[in-house]
Protein backbone atom coordinates (compact mmCIF):
# COMPACT_ATOMS: atom_id res chain seq x y z
CA UNK A 1 0.00 0.00 0.00
CA UNK A 2 1.51 3.29 -1.00
CA UNK A 3 2.02 5.93 1.81
CA UNK A 4 1.06 9.46 1.67
CA UNK A 5 1.48 13.09 3.36
CA UNK A 6 -2.03 13.93 3.84
CA UNK A 7 -0.85 17.54 4.81
CA UNK A 8 0.29 17.77 1.18
CA UNK A 9 -3.03 19.31 0.37
CA UNK A 10 -2.23 22.77 1.56
CA UNK A 11 1.81 23.11 -0.14
CA UNK A 12 2.22 26.26 1.55
CA UNK A 13 1.94 24.72 5.10
CA UNK A 14 5.03 25.94 7.10
CA UNK A 15 7.03 22.93 7.80
CA UNK A 16 5.52 20.98 4.38
CA UNK A 17 7.08 21.71 1.18
CA UNK A 18 8.05 25.29 2.20
CA UNK A 19 10.21 25.96 5.97
CA UNK A 20 8.35 26.86 8.98
CA UNK A 21 10.14 29.82 11.28
CA UNK A 22 13.14 27.33 12.42
CA UNK A 23 14.17 26.87 8.64
CA UNK A 24 12.25 23.27 8.79
CA UNK A 25 10.83 21.57 5.51
CA UNK A 26 9.28 17.86 5.35
CA UNK A 27 7.87 17.65 8.64
CA UNK A 28 4.90 15.58 7.39
CA UNK A 29 7.20 13.04 5.72
CA UNK A 30 8.51 11.19 9.21
CA UNK A 31 7.30 7.92 9.55
CA UNK A 32 6.81 7.21 6.01
CA UNK A 33 9.32 4.55 4.88
CA UNK A 34 9.35 3.09 8.58
CA UNK A 35 10.24 -0.95 7.43
CA UNK A 36 11.61 -2.43 11.00
CA UNK A 37 8.46 -3.99 11.71
CA UNK A 38 6.61 -5.45 9.00
CA UNK A 39 3.49 -6.07 11.02
CA UNK A 40 3.25 -2.10 10.89
CA UNK A 41 2.31 -0.17 7.30
CA UNK A 42 2.26 3.58 7.59
CA UNK A 43 -0.30 5.16 5.74
CA UNK A 44 -0.48 9.11 5.89
CA UNK A 45 1.08 11.24 8.05
CA UNK A 46 -0.67 14.47 8.94
CA UNK A 47 1.17 17.59 10.22
CA UNK A 48 -1.03 19.64 13.20
CA UNK A 49 1.30 22.05 14.28
CA UNK A 50 5.17 23.55 14.95
CA UNK A 51 5.20 25.95 16.62
CA UNK A 52 8.33 24.97 17.99
CA UNK A 53 8.29 21.29 18.32
CA UNK A 54 6.24 19.11 16.22
CA UNK A 55 2.93 17.37 16.41
CA UNK A 56 1.49 14.84 13.86
CA UNK A 57 -1.36 12.22 13.19
CA UNK A 58 0.09 8.87 11.88
CA UNK A 59 -2.15 7.24 10.32
CA UNK A 60 -1.21 3.29 9.77
CA UNK A 61 -2.40 -0.55 9.57
CA UNK A 62 -1.75 -2.89 12.02
CA UNK A 63 -1.18 -6.73 11.76
CA UNK A 64 -2.42 -7.93 15.54
CA UNK A 65 -1.80 -11.18 17.20
CA UNK A 66 -5.35 -12.58 15.69
CA UNK A 67 -3.95 -12.19 12.23
CA UNK A 68 -6.16 -9.31 11.52
CA UNK A 69 -5.18 -6.08 10.04
CA UNK A 70 -7.12 -2.95 11.52
CA UNK A 71 -6.63 1.08 10.92
CA UNK A 72 -5.50 3.13 14.00
CA UNK A 73 -4.23 6.65 14.05
CA UNK A 74 -1.94 8.09 17.10
CA UNK A 75 -1.31 11.67 17.47
CA UNK A 76 2.81 12.15 18.54
CA UNK A 77 4.63 15.13 20.15
CA UNK A 78 8.38 15.07 18.72
CA UNK A 79 10.32 17.99 20.72
CA UNK A 80 13.41 16.13 20.06
CA UNK A 81 15.23 13.83 22.59
CA UNK A 82 17.03 15.28 25.80
CA UNK A 83 19.82 14.66 28.41
CA UNK A 84 20.49 14.52 32.27
CA UNK A 85 22.06 14.42 35.01
CA UNK A 86 22.24 13.35 38.19
CA UNK A 87 24.80 15.62 39.91
CA UNK A 88 26.18 13.91 43.48
CA UNK A 89 29.42 14.56 46.00
CA UNK A 90 30.12 11.55 47.52
CA UNK A 91 31.80 13.12 50.30
CA UNK A 92 29.29 15.32 51.54
CA UNK A 93 26.63 12.42 50.30
CA UNK A 94 24.85 15.59 48.78
CA UNK A 95 22.68 15.47 45.55
CA UNK A 96 22.21 19.09 43.53
CA UNK A 97 19.13 19.43 42.15
CA UNK A 98 17.06 22.39 40.59
CA UNK A 99 13.64 23.72 40.99
CA UNK A 100 12.12 25.76 38.35
CA UNK A 101 8.11 26.01 37.61
CA UNK A 102 6.37 23.55 35.25
CA UNK A 103 2.85 24.66 33.28
CA UNK A 104 1.88 21.50 32.28
CA UNK A 105 1.82 19.77 35.95
CA UNK A 106 0.52 23.27 37.52
CA UNK A 107 -2.42 22.76 34.99
CA UNK A 108 -2.88 18.84 35.68
CA UNK A 109 -2.88 19.64 40.11
CA UNK A 110 0.01 19.79 41.08
CA UNK A 111 -0.18 22.71 44.29
CA UNK A 112 2.13 25.42 43.02
CA UNK A 113 4.10 23.88 39.60
CA UNK A 114 7.30 23.85 41.10
CA UNK A 115 8.88 20.83 40.98
CA UNK A 116 12.43 19.54 41.90
CA UNK A 117 14.69 18.31 39.39
CA UNK A 118 17.99 16.43 38.02
CA UNK A 119 19.76 19.28 35.33
CA UNK A 120 18.17 18.66 32.19
CA UNK A 121 17.76 19.58 28.64
CA UNK A 122 17.32 19.27 24.95
CA UNK A 123 19.98 17.92 22.75
CA UNK A 124 19.38 20.49 19.93
CA UNK A 125 22.18 19.83 17.53
CA UNK A 126 24.28 18.27 20.45
CA UNK A 127 25.63 14.56 21.12
CA UNK A 128 24.16 13.86 24.50
CA UNK A 129 27.09 13.84 26.41
CA UNK A 130 28.34 17.89 25.39
CA UNK A 131 24.21 18.59 25.73
CA UNK A 132 24.08 17.23 29.21
CA UNK A 133 27.25 19.59 30.32
CA UNK A 134 25.81 22.50 28.75
CA UNK A 135 22.36 21.95 30.48
CA UNK A 136 24.73 21.28 33.86
CA UNK A 137 26.56 24.18 33.51
CA UNK A 138 23.36 26.59 32.74
CA UNK A 139 21.05 25.30 35.34
CA UNK A 140 23.62 24.50 38.60
CA UNK A 141 26.77 26.82 37.24
CA UNK A 142 28.84 23.17 37.82
CA UNK A 143 30.94 22.50 35.15
CA UNK A 144 31.01 18.33 35.06
CA UNK A 145 34.06 16.93 34.71
CA UNK A 146 33.87 12.31 34.39
CA UNK A 147 30.70 11.29 33.21
CA UNK A 148 28.92 8.24 33.48
CA UNK A 149 26.50 6.55 31.18
CA UNK A 150 23.40 5.39 33.07
CA UNK A 151 20.68 4.30 30.54
CA UNK A 152 18.15 5.72 28.13
CA UNK A 153 14.76 5.62 28.94
CA UNK A 154 11.66 6.70 26.87
CA UNK A 155 9.29 8.87 29.50
CA UNK A 156 6.09 9.05 27.51
CA UNK A 157 5.97 6.35 25.05
CA UNK A 158 2.35 6.41 24.26
CA UNK A 159 2.31 9.55 22.79
CA UNK A 160 5.66 11.79 23.05
CA UNK A 161 8.47 10.35 20.98
CA UNK A 162 11.46 11.62 23.05
CA UNK A 163 14.21 9.26 24.14
CA UNK A 164 16.16 10.56 27.89
CA UNK A 165 20.00 9.72 27.97
CA UNK A 166 20.27 9.60 31.57
CA UNK A 167 23.91 10.19 33.11
CA UNK A 168 25.94 10.76 36.72
CA UNK A 169 28.65 12.94 37.34
CA UNK A 170 30.37 13.61 41.10
CA UNK A 171 30.83 17.77 41.90
CA UNK A 172 32.47 19.49 44.65
CA UNK A 173 31.57 22.97 45.46
CA UNK A 174 34.59 23.73 43.69
CA UNK A 175 33.43 22.75 40.65
CA UNK A 176 30.34 25.61 40.68
CA UNK A 177 32.35 27.86 38.35
CA UNK A 178 28.47 30.20 38.39
CA UNK A 179 25.80 30.76 40.09
CA UNK A 180 23.47 28.24 37.39
CA UNK A 181 19.80 29.91 37.47
CA UNK A 182 19.15 28.47 33.38
CA UNK A 183 19.06 31.30 30.31
CA UNK A 184 17.22 34.70 31.37
CA UNK A 185 16.71 34.77 27.55
CA UNK A 186 14.61 31.92 27.09
CA UNK A 187 12.63 32.48 30.12
CA UNK A 188 14.33 30.25 32.62
CA UNK A 189 14.26 31.22 35.97
CA UNK A 190 15.98 27.89 37.62
CA UNK A 191 16.71 27.74 41.62
CA UNK A 192 19.53 25.30 42.92
CA UNK A 193 18.65 23.17 45.49
CA UNK A 194 21.26 21.10 47.47
CA UNK A 195 19.96 18.05 49.51
CA UNK A 196 21.36 15.68 51.72
CA UNK A 197 21.03 12.11 49.17
CA UNK A 198 19.00 10.23 52.14
CA UNK A 199 16.56 12.96 52.33
CA UNK A 200 16.25 13.37 48.61
CA UNK A 201 15.66 10.01 48.35
CA UNK A 202 12.77 9.92 51.10
CA UNK A 203 11.27 12.82 49.32
CA UNK A 204 10.49 10.76 46.02
CA UNK A 205 8.36 8.57 48.64
CA UNK A 206 6.43 11.55 50.04
CA UNK A 207 5.88 13.12 46.67
CA UNK A 208 8.00 16.21 47.31
CA UNK A 209 9.99 14.43 44.50
CA UNK A 210 7.60 13.91 41.86
CA UNK A 211 9.19 13.84 38.51
CA UNK A 212 10.45 10.81 36.72
CA UNK A 213 13.73 11.51 35.83
CA UNK A 214 15.00 12.70 39.45
CA UNK A 215 13.19 9.46 40.51
CA UNK A 216 14.90 7.17 38.27
CA UNK A 217 18.16 9.02 38.99
CA UNK A 218 17.92 8.89 42.73
CA UNK A 219 16.59 5.25 42.78
CA UNK A 220 19.64 4.31 40.70
CA UNK A 221 22.11 5.90 42.95
CA UNK A 222 20.90 3.92 45.69
CA UNK A 223 20.85 0.53 44.12
CA UNK A 224 23.49 0.69 41.61
CA UNK A 225 25.00 4.33 42.11
CA UNK A 226 27.62 6.07 44.26
CA UNK A 227 25.30 5.13 47.69
CA UNK A 228 25.17 2.20 46.84
CA UNK A 229 26.38 0.55 50.26
CA UNK A 230 25.41 3.16 52.39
Amino acid sequence: MPTTSTAATDSAQPGTRVPDHRGRTDLDRTGLDLTGNPRVRVVAVELLAAAWHVLRRTTFDYLGTDGRWTRQQRETYDRGDGATVLLYDPERATVLLTRQFRFPVYVNGHPDGMLLETAAGLLDDDDPETAVRREAEEETGVRVGALERVFEVYMSPGSVTERLHFWAAPYTPARRTGAGGGVAEEGEDVEVVELPFARALAMTLTGEIADAKTILLLQWAALHGPFRDR
